[in-house]
């Protein structure tokens, strides 16, 4: 049985209702959003730190060794805008490229951090944005939508949860 993003919603009605209980909303986001095609994933990223305020940041950048991803950061920042968007598309997909590796062997919060100072490097124009009129998907916009409604340590677990699996980690059995 193939599964979609499309089936998403209805695979996981209780996500977009009030009174699951709050490890089953944190789940059905989670699995809802890794169904999500790679663009829409990137798009809710985007949007979950742009719109859901800076309260992700002490978070994401206190509790990280940010240094280690600004080589990184540095290096996607030198590319063209096509690289870059192929780059965010490859450690969505868990594609094998030297990036994804480099991406891979950071520890969780440093993920979280990375994708922060990715989104603040996009919206100073540094890195490509979101383009122009970038429809997310109906699912897309549910799981922006859940993230919202979710208290701050849930909003966390999801977006840990996410971004821990992204990248390819070499020394994964």
């Amino acid at each position: 049985m193939t599964f979609t993003s499309d089936s998403a919603s209805t695979r996981f009605p209780s996500t977009f209702n009030y009174g699951i209980q709050p490890g089953d909303a944190v789940a059905a986001t989670t699995a809802v959003f890794k169904a999500l095609s790679v663009d829409d994933q990137l798009a809710v990223l985007w949007y979950a730190y742009t719109e859901m305020g800076r309260s992700i940041t002490p978070a994401a950048t206190g509790a990280a060794r940010l240094q280690l991803a600004e080589g990184l950061l540095n290096q996607i920042q030198q590319m063209s805008h096509a690289e870059q968007l192929e780059v965010m598309r490859d450690l969505a997909a868990q594609r094998n490229s030297q990036v994804s590796r480099a991406y891979g062997i950071f520890s969780v919060n440093t993920k979280l951090a990375f994708w922060y100072e990715l989104s603040e490097l996009m919206a100073k124009g540094l890195v490509i944005p979101v383009p122009a009129g970038y429809q997310i998907s109906r699912d897309g916009a549910q799981v922006l939508e859940t993230l919202k409604e979710l208290d701050f340590g849930q909003q966390i677990t999801v977006l840990r949860k996410v971004v821990a699996d992204m990248g390819v980690d070499i020394f994964a059995d």
